[in-house]
């Protein structure tokens, strides 16, 4: 975020900022926080990431994350030491080293003090990826129900009768 003033508020998901007299963030809804708790907030981050740069140890218990190729793991691994924490990546499966099977499938694993963080950088790392910051995920766990006269879109959230087997808006099919 940029500087922060004590006397504004800002919003906590998409860091706009706003005067003290307003309470909710006008694009994500979200109550806002004024600047004295948001730099209060960002002092103990900063504390818990300059506490978190050690480096791992043979005392620290391990959690396994994620698996993958070499290519996955080590990019991985890069994106959480910008974040501050600290990971080993591992060859938990024996391979059979001639190369035909694709190569070993590596282990991420990081602190268990860790893993909250680790699982919260990841998903914010997936939205930002993916673009889904702006996409509407409430019609997700839609079903297409044929004894049911309208459908709504698991995809876009359109209704649409189910007569027609894929949806107008977004053209995904149920049939």
């Amino acid at each position: 975020m940029k500087n922060i003033d004590p006397e504004l508020k800002y919003c906590p998901q998409c860091g706009d900022e706003y005067r003290a007299e307003i309470d909710r963030c006008a694009v994500c809804a979200v109550t806002l926080l004024d600047g004295k708790k948001l730099l209060e907030l960002q002092g103990q981050e900063a504390e818990k990431k300059s506490e978190r740069r050690l480096p791992l140890s043979q005392n620290d218990e391990l959690v396994s994350i994620r698996k993958g190729s070499m290519v996955e793991m080590r990019h991985l691994q890069a994106l959480l030491e910008r974040e501050g924490i600290p990971s080993l990546v591992v060859n938990e499966e024996a391979s059979c080293r001639s190369g035909c099977c694709g190569g070993p499938s590596l282990t991420l694993q990081v602190r268990a003090a860790d893993l909250e963080d680790v699982q919260a950088f990841l998903v914010q790392d997936h939205i930002r990826s993916t673009a889904l910051h702006d996409h509407d995920i409430a019609t997700a766990g839609a079903v297409f129900d044929t004894a049911a006269e309208i459908a709504v879109c698991p995809a876009c959230g359109c209704s649409f009768p189910t007569s027609q087997n894929s949806c107008p808006d977004c053209g995904l099919c149920f049939a």
